[in-house]
């Protein structure tokens, strides 16, 4: 659960709007405002309601819902004119100005701490909990705000049923809650949907990391250029830039917004010259021991060789590494913090977790729903065994259609046995889903893996567990940590991790399929 806003604090709306740079109402009335709001259902006596096309429901329509609650202003997105009785402002982004009015209700916290932000494709989560035990290694009093959880301190809050970045008024919240308890440096999971949506405008980034842009969130941004330029959103708002040398994005675009300084990283090209700051490289990872040679370099400098133990799999986890050490660098932290924090991670939540209740086969559960992700899990679990992979994964209903057919791709190139299923199919009918999973693994070069479709995903998982031998590794993606499942409007309670512990003892799970 979110923190809540303190209600016993209240802001005059004129000092409020000229804090978050808004324009006044046209009205000498001043009321005291208790609370800033989006949500009609949740407005209390003296809110600040903010109202806005949604990308369901449009808040202004829920204006008169809002003052029969008590609001005692409203922010309009719109150049319109209304009759209100209470002042009122047109604006005309109304998730910014929400964005900026939650963080000029809390003063800004963010101003008074240093702030990292991570966004890309994959790996944000695991790069966000590198800088995090980076950061606390170096004896920092650290935060971290994923779209797993709020961690600061002993207190650790869940950020919701799917993974995108918190409302603004929950950011702020949590950021605010961390400067009283004394915190000094926070890292946030920045994605495309909360860029796109404002969510962290009225933050102000110290440094801006990016992991890679691959495939995903189409059905939000309509094109690969609208999902770049929702990513560039946060290097826009950081002078810190750390960039993936491996990753065209980075040297296309985000290498030539102004910054103060650039930290890049690669694990494919050594430097060559062409950078202003640090350049890190690994030209050797080993998957088993989890040891990884890295290097710094520096322009007319001898290169500062960085030794690192992991307990994180897979050859993509030495990009996510690479780029927390590049946070690190950037924001001064010693090589020995760096490799401390690093060695101190010892897994993520639902990210390749592995799954053991005594099985003769390796069990894993893992976040991959994108291209790029599944064909990383695929091929890590291809090193771990000399016996089969066999995943089970789908693809969301309702959402990105075009990465359906490369993902079909992927597990029928890479995977032994595949075994088709839900994921969050929503109110689309798992046949479509199916049809363009399989149009890509028809088109696979060479096709390795036998495709089977399981429409309800516990069942999927039971199978696959059935099927498995000794030596073979059963991999279920697309969830991982995620505590729901959603089929047609209704999130049902759902954890990948505990369907693979009753499949692994053959239980079955109840789930409606309608």
């Amino acid at each position: 659960m979110a923190p809540a806003y303190n209600l016993k604090a209240m802001h005059p709306l004129r000092q409020l709007l000229a804090a978050a740079g808004l324009p006044m109402p046209e009205t000498d009335a001043d009321p005291l405002i208790t609370g800033v709001t989006d949500d009609s259902r949740r407005v209390q006596p003296g809110n600040l309601f903010v109202a806005y096309a949604g990308v369901v429901h449009d808040g202004r329509d829920y204006v008169p819902q809002a003052l029969a609650q008590g609001a005692a202003a409203v922010v309009l997105e719109g150049d319109g004119q209304m009759a209100l009785p209470v002042p009122w402002v047109a604006v005309p982004n109304g998730r910014r100005a929400f964005a900026l009015l939650c963080a000029a209700w809390h003063g800004f916290p963010a101003r008074e701490m240093t702030l990292i932000g991570v966004t890309g494709t994959d790996g944000k989560t695991t790069t966000v909990s590198l800088i995090f035990h980076i950061l606390q290694a170096a004896g920092y009093r650290t935060g971290l705000i994923s779209t797993v959880n709020a961690v600061f301190g002993d207190q650790v809050f869940d950020t919701g049923l799917h993974t995108t970045t918190p409302d603004a008024d929950e950011i702020q919240g949590y950021l605010a809650q961390m400067r009283t308890a004394g915190i000094t440096h926070v890292v946030l999971e920045v994605t495309s949907h909360g860029l796109a949506q404002h969510r962290v405008d009225g933050c102000d980034f110290d440094a801006a990391v990016i992991t890679n842009i691959t495939h995903d969130h189409l059905d939000l941004h309509g094109t690969r250029e609208a999902y770049r330029a929702a990513k560039g959103r946060l290097f826009e708002m950081s002078p810190l830039h750390v960039l993936n040398v491996d990753d065209e994005f980075s040297f296309s675009y985000l290498a030539r917004l102004p910054a103060r300084r650039r930290i890049f990283y690669s694990r494919e090209v050594q430097p060559n010259g062409y950078y202003d700051d640090w350049w890190l490289y690994a030209p050797r990872a080993d998957g088993i021991s989890g040891h990884i040679e890295a290097y710094a370099f520096r322009h007319a400098r001898p290169p500062l060789p960085i030794p690192l133990k992991t307990s994180l799999v897979g050859d993509y986890n030495v990009a996510n590494i690479l780029a927390a050490a590049g946070a690190a660098l950037a924001l001064g932290i010693p090589m020995a913090a760096i490799q401390a924090g690093v060695a101190a991670l010892r897994g993520i939540p639902g990210r390749m977790e592995r799954i053991d209740e005594g099985q003769p086969y390796l069990a894993i559960v893992d976040f991959a729903h994108t291209p790029n992700a599944l064909e990383n899990a695929l091929r890590t679990a291809r090193s771990l065994t000399a016996g089969r992979v066999i995943v089970v994964f789908g693809c969301a209903g309702e959402r990105d259609t075009l990465k359906r057919f490369p993902m079909g791709k992927v597990a029928a190139e890479l995977a032994d046995i595949a075994i088709f299923t839900a994921e969050d199919p929503r109110r689309e009918p798992l046949a479509a889903i199916f049809a363009e999973m399989d149009r890509g693994a028809e088109a696979a070069q060479p096709r390795r893996a036998q495709i089977m479709h399981i429409p309800h995903r516990g069942e999927a998982i039971r199978q696959a567990c059935m099927l498995a031998e000794a030596g073979d590794v059963v991999i279920a993606c697309g969830k991982g940590h995620e505590q729901s499942l959603c089929l047609g409007v209704t999130e049902h309670p759902w954890d990948d991790r505990e369907a693979m512990r009753r499949a692994i003892r053959g239980e079955r799970l109840e789930l409606p399929m309608s």
